[in-house]
């Protein structure tokens, strides 16, 4: 009897729990489905609304308006003013030579002296930056009808402190484009056939052209201007100079290392019983014969 009076009650327990497991389940599927069916809705909805449309632009300013407004005038005005002197045609080289491929007394007078003077087969120019005084030379000796050779002895490396005040000079990984600029000139003005550079420091290169036999009509000594390394230039280069031959050099004047260029030219001539005379901002020197 008691048994009998048990079953039904784990009957309705065991099938509440049923009911209490689907429903649970069931609530837990409808969750997610409407989850689901909104999220979907929602992005349905923001991807397909057109964006809203650009603010309206601001009509633009008539001729009249612009007229009236000289700051912004301003900026179509040329600020170069051309010469008023055209440049005759036989100082364009010069000119060109002086303002674009940089060099210091380039052009100056004590070229075409010595070179109408010397008439050399070989000059030696210790000293080169960019090419300026040796293609002036160039050019003096084409003019004078010559068959000249020019040796420029650089290491093209410049100095310390010169990319401050040359800061339109481009380098690759640190090495200065000096060689590259130097060659490109001479390319330009067709010297290719007159101009060699030799790229190494002064004293190895001018030691070498000795040990080689290459000697000089005409030298000019544009390099360090401290007092030892004119000292050094002057006296490797003056070995390869010709009997009869012209050294001479730039910076005579100048107060570069407390006139070192100048005491290096002094002392030298004192010690060899030479002469010095002085030619604009060059000071000259005739070799013995």
């Amino acid at each position: 009897m008691r048994e009998d009076q048990q079953r039904p009650v784990h009957l309705y327990n065991h099938q509440r729990n049923k009911f209490f497991i689907a429903t649970k389940l069931f609530t837990h599927t409808t969750v997610y489905v409407i989850i689901v069916l909104l999220s979907y809705t929602l992005g349905y909805l923001s991807h397909s609304s057109p964006p809203p449309p650009p603010p309206p632009l601001p009509p633009p300013p008539s001729v009249f308006q612009l007229a009236s407004l000289p700051t912004q005038l301003d900026n179509f005005r040329v600020a170069a003013h051309c010469s008023n002197s055209p440049l005759p045609p036989h100082l364009v080289f010069p000119t060109i030579l002086q303002r674009v491929f940089k060099g210091w007394g380039s052009n100056g007078d004590v070229f075409e002296h010595l070179i109408k003077r010397v008439k050399p087969k070989l000059i030696v120019e210790v000293g080169t930056f960019l090419g300026a005084s040796a293609l002036h030379m160039v050019n003096v000796t084409r003019k004078l009808g010559l068959q000249t050779q020019i040796l420029c002895l650089d290491d093209f490396r410049g100095w310390p402190g010169f990319r401050d005040r040359f800061k339109d000079i481009n380098d690759i990984n640190g090495d200065v484009l000096l060689l590259q600029q130097f060659m490109q000139n001479v390319v330009y003005f067709n010297a290719t056939g007159s101009v060699l550079p030799v790229p190494f420091s002064t004293r190895s290169g001018l030691e070498k052209l000795c040990e080689w036999g290459i000697m000089a009509d005409l030298l000019e000594i544009d390099a360090g201007h401290d007092f030892i390394s004119a000292w050094g230039d002057i006296n490797g280069a003056y070995r390869i100079l010709k009997p009869g031959g012209v050294i001479f050099g730039h910076d005579y004047f100048t107060a570069a290392d407390n006139h070192g260029v100048r005491r290096a030219v002094n002392l030298f001539a004192q010690i060899n019983h030479l002469n010095i005379r002085t030619d604009g901002q060059h000071w000259v020197i005739d070799a013995l014969l």
